[in-house]
């Protein structure tokens, strides 16, 4: 008889365990049933607009190095001391000004929110020469605060600096450690920022039309939030309270039997 009971005790905890644990492949996985296709990748999409309050490095150079040199002053990082033991280095450049305007040495003001960084370069260039300040210069421009963020259900929630300028959403969730086994891959947040509104905007990661959505690429300044699946938010609530009696209750019961069967 104590035999039966324990195998029976056996059999009851584990069920409960499978129970608790059991998730559907389906929301556990990526872009379910997907075949071998190709999708078309468009560029031009890809190259984000100059915003309000982006960072900007600008680097200008041509046959003259002298007349050259000021106007590349502000890419120089400038170094100052925190304490005994560490430094803070403080990224400098051209920053766009509420009014979407960066001030230019013997330029002044020069529109440059709402521009791509090639129409930007091509409008100093052109300024540059008809000023004649300089002769067939070539013009280089970066952001220095190009950042995402991904929060929620993966592996290290961060604040993620693109050197490259370019990061697809994929990108940043693998950078991110890749989502947890309690994540809702079908319902992604993305909050974008753009011209002064705030978007919100859901993505289903089950689904292979992620590849031709206008959000596969980030850009500056979004936001990725992952949210909890059902199970984790049960896990974090009433089941998760109730688990301990349950097992409490299993437990007086196996021994009350096994004291009735002496």
């Amino acid at each position: 008889m104590n035999n039966s009971i324990s195998k029976l005790t056996f059999v009851v905890f584990a069920s409960i365990t499978i129970l608790a644990s059991c998730t559907n492949r389906r929301n556990a996985v990526y872009f379910n049933n997907i075949q071998n296709t190709e999708f078309l990748n468009d560029d031009q999409r890809i190259e984000p607009l100059i915003q309000r309050n982006d960072l900007l490095s600008i680097t200008v150079s041509s046959l003259n190095p002298e007349a050259t040199e000021i106007f590349n002053v502000l890419n120089v990082n400038t170094t100052r001391g925190s304490n005994a033991t560490s430094t803070i280095s403080q990224a400098v450049g051209y920053l766009v000004d509420q009014d979407g305007n960066i001030q230019i040495p013997f330029l002044g003001n020069v529109t440059a929110a709402g521009l791509t960084k090639m129409e930007l370069r091509d409008e100093l260039r052109a300024q540059f020469t008809y000023r004649k300040l300089l002769m067939d210069p070539i013009i280089d421009i970066r952001y220095l605060n190009y950042k995402v963020s991904v929060l929620g259900e993966v592996q290290r929630p961060s604040v993620l600096t693109i050197p490259n300028e370019k990061i697809t959403l994929l990108e940043a969730l693998g950078l991110a450690g890749d989502l947890t086994i309690y994540a809702n891959r079908d319902n992604v947040l993305l909050i974008r920022e753009e011209q002064g509104k705030k978007k919100l905007i859901r993505i289903d990661l089950t689904n292979e039309n992620l590849f031709t959505s206008p959000y596969y690429y980030l850009k500056s300044g979004d936001i990725v939030y992952v949210e909890p699946n059902k199970t984790k938010i049960q896990s974090a609530g009433s089941a998760k309270q109730w688990l301990p009696v349950i097992f409490s209750g299993i437990s007086v019961l196996v021994i009350s039997i096994d004291r009735l069967t002496r």
